[in-house]
């Protein structure tokens, strides 16, 4: 500098905001003890759903996920009452992990699923509010069903900005959704995971490694029953286009009534019109061709188009699901049959 005065210094945490700011979200780096906890919690829990609070740190484009903590479950009947508890349970463990020097910082939260099902209404407003006070939050979702299955079944979610910022509108209309250029596939982000250990643990899960080299997990691989999981996911996906044809309903009797409501406009212009020139002719002043308290000038309202938009991502879920599903079986079927042939 020219005066040969040194820059302003900047403090840590406002040089970990600007770096956070300018780079985006590539990676949730979860520790391997993490994963286990929640793998443990939603499965001990069976078939009822739970959630849990995910603690870490914000590093420029990863999210590292260094605890987390489950949610009490709801057994009772007053919410505003298990609202509350689960508030202050939620304040007391982070004073406790913070009194024995463990991240405290929430970064999001994670929640189990049944077959997939978990794009719903309810999981867009919980990223809204999590969003008010932490710009960066991930979802991790687990499915226990699905990874009984031999596949860990563990995604990271977010929701994606111009969807955030179009809901806080309230608006999905066609013609808003059009103008931000968004389809179904724009709601949410998957971000990949990563399960990472530390060296220690690595060296004592090597030491403890057993010697058999087949394990539960990899026999489970080779079930070859497909029926319960192949017809849950067909069940839920019938479900899913029903509910998807009622909201094309809507929209079809939406458009009956616009298309009623035009011709009633057309009509009775045409008769203000008509009769605006007898008037002029008899050299009278014309009447209004505007009347904003008539019923027939009302504009209709249009259902949004939100929940045809999360049923059709649920229906690409479950179409993946299946897809995925069948293939693997088919694989595991041929090589039993070239056993069989041998």
């Amino acid at each position: 500098m020219a005066d040969g005065n040194p820059p302003p210094m900047r403090s840590f945490a406002q040089a970990a905001q600007t770096e956070t700011e300018a780079l985006p979200l590539r990676t949730v780096q979860i520790e391997g003890l993490v994963a286990l906890k929640i793998v443990k919690h939603c499965k001990e829990c069976m078939p009822a759903l739970v959630t849990g609070q995910l603690l870490g740190l914000d590093i420029g484009s990863i999210l590292e996920v260094t605890n987390c903590f489950p949610f009490p479950s709801r057994g009772g009947e007053d919410e505003d009452e298990l609202d509350t508890d689960g508030a202050n349970y939620q304040l007391e463990m982070m004073r406790c992990l913070r009194e024995v020097n463990v991240d405290n910082n929430t970064v999001g939260w994670y929640q189990s699923t049944y077959m997939g099902s978990f794009q719903t209404v309810e999981l867009i407003e919980t990223f809204m509010n999590y969003q008010e006070n932490i710009k960066r939050c991930v979802c991790i979702i687990y499915d226990p069903l699905r990874s009984s299955q031999g596949v860990l079944a563990l995604k990271a979610l977010k929701l994606a900005e111009g969807f955030m910022e179009l809901y806080r509108t309230q608006t999905f209309s066609g013609e808003k959704l059009r103008e931000k250029n968004l389809t179904w596939k724009d709601i949410f982000e998957e971000i990949p995971v990563k399960i990472c250990n530390s060296a220690l643990v690595s060296s004592m899960m090597t030491e403890l490694e057993p010697d058999v080299q087949a394990t539960q997990c990899d026999f489970d691989r080779l079930v070859l029953s497909t029926n319960p999981f192949m017809e849950k996911n067909l069940e839920f996906l019938i479900e899913c286009m029903d509910d998807l044809s009622m909201e094309q309903q809507k929209f079809q009797y939406y458009y009956r009534n616009l298309s009623r409501q035009q011709v009633q406009q057309q009509t009775w212009l045409q008769k203000r019109r008509t009769e605006n020139a007898a008037r002029r002719a008899a050299g009278e002043e014309p009447l209004p061709e505007e009347e904003p308290n008539n019923p027939i000038f009302k504009t209709l309202p249009e259902p949004s188009r939100l929940d045809s938009y999360l049923i059709t991502n649920q229906i690409s879920n479950y179409c993946s699901q299946v897809n995925g599903f069948a293939a693997q079986s088919f694989s595991k079927l041929y090589l039993m049959d070239a056993f069989h042939d041998e």
